[in-house]
């Protein structure tokens, strides 16, 4: 029997493809190997939004190939699908599978009847894709690189947004959804095991835009609470835009939909966001920002960042520090400007030097290290509610901080919890009501 073990690198919905590729692996009689050292097949799902997560890749194709020589590498996801040639050269590699033929890698590994051009290599026009990689209904596959209590659950897939730092649309062709019907049957399935589940996509709050469908994101988180018994409902990255006071209200109306708002900024400069082609300014972004701050003022509110994008003079960056600093963040993921092939930024003037753009990184971490902390020191003393993790003795709240529990406790299970103080990254807490 054919063991193979997945990597996934990057987004949720990259990690939501490499669940969905172990679920379809195993339907077809595959077993999973434990670590890459032990497997027959590796499967290494890559990123491509930034250089290092192509270095990321790069390397770990070496160590496999060091470690586990007899082992066939497959390598698939967005790198694949930019670069397949760069990465057909590389020792080890017998397969590279763009995201354009995805769906088609389980059939391959069981079978290997597939046709490949160029020494196994398949990819295609991604703008033709229709195809979204799903699990199997009714198997739940959970996110393979986290602690398997929560579920990532890909509803769409694609970008229309063509934002001139990005190469994502590219790697994953137009925007389209999984059907409602489908996404039901999977959150149904799935609420027979976990607790909770993580909706997520390359934009997300565009399910159901396109042609031929007359819901939007809203209904269709509706018809999970009245037709489904899942817990609890977690939105991964919405654009600004799309959280509507229709999405926020209803969040902030229903115990199953957890208090965590992630809603991309960027920048905070108007200038740097005309730059990268984004469809919003600072003024709608933070009338987003604070409506959902209004409605629920416990919930989690994070955003992307971005540093050093081309043009981004040291006024412009305090334009947008001090725009952040006025928002009531809980935290951010800060990310230094990368230039990709083929972007309209990639060509433009006025490039910002990498050691500059790496200290205003350390800048805005340093400013979101504060907000976290302060976020995490207004609930010592108050309860919240959680699910536990795997290990044991973790949890992470509603409202998306890491808990330390005071005794172990069974992963899997939402609990009542009170917050006793803080530790290094989180919080710590003990147990109520389970």
């Amino acid at each position: 029997m054919i063991r193979f073990f997945v990597q996934n690198f990057g987004c949720r919905a990259t990690q939501a493809d490499g669940a969905a590729l172990e679920a379809q692996l195993a339907e077809r009689g595959l077993a999973g190997a434990e670590s890459r050292e032990a497997a027959d097949l590796v499967i290494l799902n890559t990123c491509t939004v930034t250089a290092e997560a192509d270095h990321d890749a790069r390397a770990a194709i070496r160590r496999v190939h060091r470690e586990n020589p007899a082992a066939r590498i497959l390598v698939t996801g967005c790198y694949a699908q930019r670069a397949p040639d760069e990465l057909a050269k590389m020792p080890g590699v017998e397969w590279v599978v763009g995201n354009s033929h995805k769906t088609l890698i389980a059939d391959l590994a069981a079978r290997e009847q597939i046709d490949f051009h160029g020494g196994g290599i398949l990819t295609g026009d991604i703008f033709e894709t229709r195809d979204i990689l799903t699990a199997p209904v009714p198997e739940s596959a959970p996110d393979s690189g986290g602690d398997r209590t929560r579920p990532n659950l890909k509803i769409q897939d694609g970008c229309h947004n063509r934002c001139s730092f990005c190469v994502i649309p590219f790697v994953r062709g137009k925007s389209r959804y999984v059907a409602a019907d489908q996404v039901i049957a999977q959150v149904r399935s799935l609420g027979q095991t976990y607790r909770e589940v993580v909706l997520s996509g390359i934009n997300l709050g565009r399910w159901g835009r396109e042609a031929g469908s007359n819901m939007r994101l809203p209904d269709l988180i509706r018809r999970m609470l009245a037709e489904t018994g899942i817990e609890r409902i977690r939105l991964s990255s919405v654009e600004p835009m799309d959280f509507s006071d229709d999405l926020l209200e209803l969040m902030a109306s229903n115990e199953r939909i957890a208090r965590h708002v992630h809603a991309p900024l960027q920048s905070g400069s108007d200038t740097i966001l005309r730059r990268m082609h984004r469809k919003y300014r600072p003024r709608h972004y933070a009338d987003r920002v604070r409506k959902a701050r209004d409605l629920m003022p416990d919930a989690a509110i994070g955003a992307d960042v971005m540093t050093g994008f081309p043009g981004e003079t040291d006024a412009l960056f305090e334009e947008s520090r001090q725009f952040i600093e006025a928002m009531p963040f809980t935290y951010l993921h800060v990310f230094t400007y990368s230039e990709r092939p083929g972007t309209p930024a990639a060509t433009m003037a006025d490039a910002v030097p990498v050691p500059v753009r790496k200290d205003r990184n350390r800048i805005l971490r340093e400013l979101a290290a504060a907000k976290n902390q302060a976020f995490r020191q207004s609930m010592v003393g108050r309860e919240f509610s959680a699910v536990t993790l795997d290990p044991p003795g973790l949890a992470l709240t509603d409202n998306f901080v890491r808990a330390t529990l005071d005794m172990p406790y069974t992963p899997n299970r939402l609990v009542r919890l009170r917050v006793t103080g803080l530790d290094h990254a989180g919080i710590r807490a003990c147990i109520v009501a389970a």
